[in-house]
């Protein structure tokens, strides 16, 4: 049983080939901003702050959340590669296979790291972050990001499950 061409899928794939793009460009601007351009006083300047032990904490809060945007970009790299060749086994009309459930499992774990890191960056700004300079990141704790994880997980489960159906009814015929 075919099933009809679906425009979704070229778009699908294009997208998520613009974003692995996109994401190692933000490497290159965070790697840009923590090692070749800044200095603690360009920083300071930037965010017109005076030399401070206030000041101090909020560059340094502001450095850790640099490096941990550095480790989000492999993870992001998983799940955006392991989405594209979920597409292209869509594509290729056999998307129950044991392969896209590790696919998906992969996907989850980054997910779910990716969330703990939310949660870590949002409490460095919220620890930094100062009446005078307040430091407004959107991280920290995101229902649906960990809805997100825990439906991953399940969907995971369910094509190892219904993979293994398949072979049983493809054995079985």
């Amino acid at each position: 049983m075919s099933r009809p061409y679906s425009a979704a899928l070229p778009i699908t794939y294009f997208v998520l080939r613009v974003l692995i793009v996109l994401n190692w460009l933000m490497a290159a601007v965070i790697l840009t901003l923590l090692f070749a351009l800044p200095n603690e006083q360009w920083i300071m300047s930037a965010f017109h702050l005076t030399p401070s032990p206030d000041a101090e904490r909020l560059v340094m809060g502001l450095r850790a959340v640099a490096m941990l945007g550095l480790a989000v970009i492999p993870l992001n790299y998983v799940v955006l590669k392991r989405l594209l060749a979920i597409v292209e086994t869509v594509r290729a009309g056999d998307p129950f296979v044991a392969a896209n459930a590790s696919r998906l499992q992969a996907i989850a774990w980054s997910l779910l790291a990716l969330q703990l890191l939310s949660v870590v960056i949002g409490a460095i700004a919220k620890g930094v972050s100062t009446p005078a300079h307040p430091v407004d990141i959107d991280a920290g704790f995101s229902i649906n990001g960990w809805l997100a994880v825990l439906l991953t997980f399940l969907l995971a489960r369910v094509f190892a499950e219904g993979t293994v159906m398949r072979e049983d009814v493809a054995g079985t015929v």
